[in-house]
């Protein structure tokens, strides 16, 4: 919805999936820590099978090779943005900002949160799969995670996606108007710059 608006949009996971490929540094750290049994004939890295492996007692050990590389690529994709549209705003998608060290990085934090019915329903939906399997699926992951009251104390902004889309899309207008009001005077050397939101 923010890219919709006029934002620059980067996923954390986009990028982590082009470090997962072959060939890149992190692939090879990944596959040496947790073995060859999580790669595919095609020399891909098997996703799942490293989901099973790392969720709940070893994700730290993933974390601990897969976020540097993250945080190092979505920070040169800003410095690059800052560069050939300062006056623009940049959003980078991540679940894990916090957890990874990395909010010192942006101006401001944008919370996303959902009850965890939802969640589990919306997941189950996505993935195809039964509710109660995605209710384990979701309850897994999340253990890795801060809850969304801790991470909500962290929000400069707070969006509650329970609802339905159009109420979502309000709240997404409203964080756009405070968004741009960063870029409403330019030329004032006293004004904030650009926001670059998680």
């Amino acid at each position: 919805m923010l890219a919709d608006r006029g934002a620059h949009f980067l996923q954390a996971d986009t990028l982590a999936h082009q470090l997962y490929a072959p060939g890149q540094p992190t692939y090879r750290a990944i596959v040496e820590h947790f073995g060859g049994d999580i790669v595919n004939l095609d020399r891909t890295i098997n996703r799942q099978r490293l989901a099973d492996i790392v969720f709940p007692d070893r994700i730290r050990e993933l974390n601990a090779i897969v976020h540097p590389a993250v945080v190092d690529a979505q920070n040169k994709w800003m410095e690059e943005l800052e560069r050939t549209d300062s006056e623009g705003i940049a959003i980078v998608e991540a679940a894990l900002i916090i957890e990874a060290g990395a909010a010192k990085d942006f101006d401001k934090l944008i919370v996303v949160t959902c009850d965890l019915d939802k969640k589990i329903a919306r997941y189950a939906k996505r993935a195809n799969i039964p509710f109660e399997e995605a209710r384990a699926e979701v309850l897994r992951r999340s253990a890795a995670q801060l809850s969304d009251d801790d991470k909500a104390a962290h929000a400069d902004f707070l969006i509650d996606n329970s609802g339905p889309l159009e109420d979502t899309a309000f709240s997404v207008d409203v964080l756009w108007m405070h968004l741009t009001e960063f870029t409403d005077h330019p030329t004032d050397p006293s004004a904030p710059r650009p926001p670059r939101a998680q």
